[in-house]
């Protein structure tokens, strides 16, 4: 027998009291009873609020400071259906839900399709392949560019663009603070016109490029070489990201280092902005060495999910160690940490170098020389993690294809130094003139010439930038533009799910 809902057998039940009342005598009065009240039924929320609650519940870093995410205000299933279905963009809701959004956290994002994510921590991205900064001339509203390096097998490679190269126009027009959007970010194919530098002022000097944009990988070794210094074997790496695709080529780059007995090792991170926590691990290791005692990083989770690991894996959940082998995975085999194990290390870095840079210079530290020349670091010091709406065997929900990267991790090295909302002061301060760019590896470019002084003993001596005197100011670079420029993220596979995402 089919049953009736509860709000039609209540209908049934006053009709028939109704019919009833009518065969009685009339001077019966007809007392009406109350219609007892009925709970209103609050929809379920949509499987995408459903995932981006939970994820935020259960991974953020800042959990415990969102009212939106609390255990107490959200225990009733209908309280947080109710707060959820409020939202219609699954965008809007996650920014809600983070902690003084793009105030503290800077850095969380939501996408509507997780490739996005896999291209972006692959390194894929539709470009023409050069970095740039955009300078303003004077107290004119008119703009130059300078390149600042240029991908391997790009475009902008094949069009025989390099580092130092200076432009001033798009299509014929000059770049200015209204249209440099427009015309570097949001083209596909464009003509660029380069300039020369002289007498104290920048015109154009008649070369010019067209270039398409395409998709493709970027390698951040951009440049790897052994040269000899005051009797001295310099290995020099120009790395632009953690990159886990490129580990094993970067475990090649220090087996040419180890052949070649190297005296001095300089890392140049001054555009590197981050990526893969273990790509970071496995740099350290080939640097110091596979030391397996040492903690090369301290991680600090939201409480819920820093007492399952504990529970679940003891302490050592909590600590990253130096390692002896680039794990294996479905695309390349174990592989031996190549090492120089070197007891001095010099880093070049700028306001760009951030995240797992910022992580590999605080990590070593503690057991090493370690001199940075430049400006002060970035200042994130945080991990995210790629969040999939899986179900407990893994299957992706076929209903939407939504993914999201909150920040779940504070790191800090084995000292437990963390917090340098300033970035990472350098030993010896130094900066590049943009005006005056030489190649990478020359002994002249102006980071790598005061490391050289350094290695040599001479002292560092301050000099006037070309860039100064005309009067250049730095208005953006291309990695302002490049998404999620500065992040850090940690492997999913390292965090197990504690409590499935329903």
């Amino acid at each position: 027998m089919k049953r009736l809902s509860y709000s039609k057998l209540i209908a049934i039940v006053l009709f028939a009291g109704l019919l009833i009342s009518g065969c009685k005598k009339e001077e019966e009065p007809i007392v009406p009873k109350e219609e007892p009240k009925i709970s209103k039924v609050i929809p379920q929320a949509n499987d995408v609020n459903l995932f981006v609650w939970y994820g935020l519940h259960d991974y953020y870093l800042w959990n415990y400071a969102v009212p939106g995410l609390s255990d107490a205000k959200y225990e009733k299933a209908d309280s947080l259906n109710s707060l959820l279905n409020k939202y219609t963009d699954p965008e809007k809701l996650f920014k809600s839900l983070l902690y003084k959004y793009e105030e503290i956290d800077k850095w969380s994002f939501i996408v509507d399709n997780s490739k996005t994510i896999d291209d972006w921590i692959a390194g894929i991205s539709e470009t023409m392949g050069y970095d740039f900064m955009l300078g303003r001339i004077g107290t004119s509203g008119n703009l130059f560019g300078f390149v600042r390096y240029v991908y391997k097998d790009s475009p902008a490679e094949a069009a025989g663009i390099k580092r130092g190269d200076i432009f001033i126009k798009v299509n014929d027009t000059q770049l200015t603070l209204t249209n440099y959007r427009e015309f570097l970010f949001s083209t596909k194919t464009y003509k660029l016109s380069f300039a020369t530098i002289a007498n104290n002022s920048i015109s154009d000097n008649g070369r010019s490029v067209t270039m398409t944009a395409v998709e493709m990988q970027e390698n951040p070794i951009s440049m790897d070489t052994v040269f000899v210094y005051n009797n001295q074997k310099i290995g020099y790496l120009v790395y632009n990201g953690f990159n886990s695709d490129f580990d094993i080529q970067l475990n090649n780059v220090f087996k040419k280092f180890k052949d070649a007995n190297i005296d001095q090792l300089v890392v140049d991170l001054r555009y590197n902005g981050g990526g893969s926590v273990q790509s970071s691990i496995y740099l350290a290791s080939m640097i110091y060495g596979p030391d397996e005692s040492k903690v090369f990083a301290k991680s600090q989770y939201n409480a819920g999910l820093q007492a399952y690991l504990l529970e679940r894996y003891g302490n050592s959940a909590l600590d990253d160690n130096l390692v002896r082998t680039i794990a294996q995975t479905s695309e390349k085999p174990m592989t031996i940490i190549n090492t120089v194990n070197m007891r001095k290390v010099y880093f070049i870095v700028s306001d760009n170098t951030a995240s797992a840079s910022e992580m590999l210079i605080n990590g070593l530290k503690p057991y090493m020389t370690v001199k940075v020349v430049g400006t002060n670091t970035n200042g994130k010091y945080t991990g995210s993690t790629t969040l999939k709406d899986l179900d407990e065997n893994g299957k992706v929900n076929p209903s939407h294809k939504y993914a999201m990267q909150p920040i779940i991790v504070k790191y800090a090295n084995s000292l437990g130094i963390s917090d340098f909302v300033d970035g990472l002061a350098p030993d010896i301060k130094a900066e590049e003139d943009f005006a005056a760019l030489l190649p990478f590896g020359d002994p002249n470019e102006d980071l790598l010439s005061v490391v050289l002084a350094d290695i040599k003993g001479m002292p560092v001596t301050g000099m006037t930038l070309k860039s100064a005197k005309i009067g250049l100011q730095k208005v953006t670079d291309s990695h302002d533009f490049k998404p999620y420029a500065h992040e850090m993220y940690v492997n999913p596979e390292k965090i197990r799910r504690y409590k499935k995402i329903q």
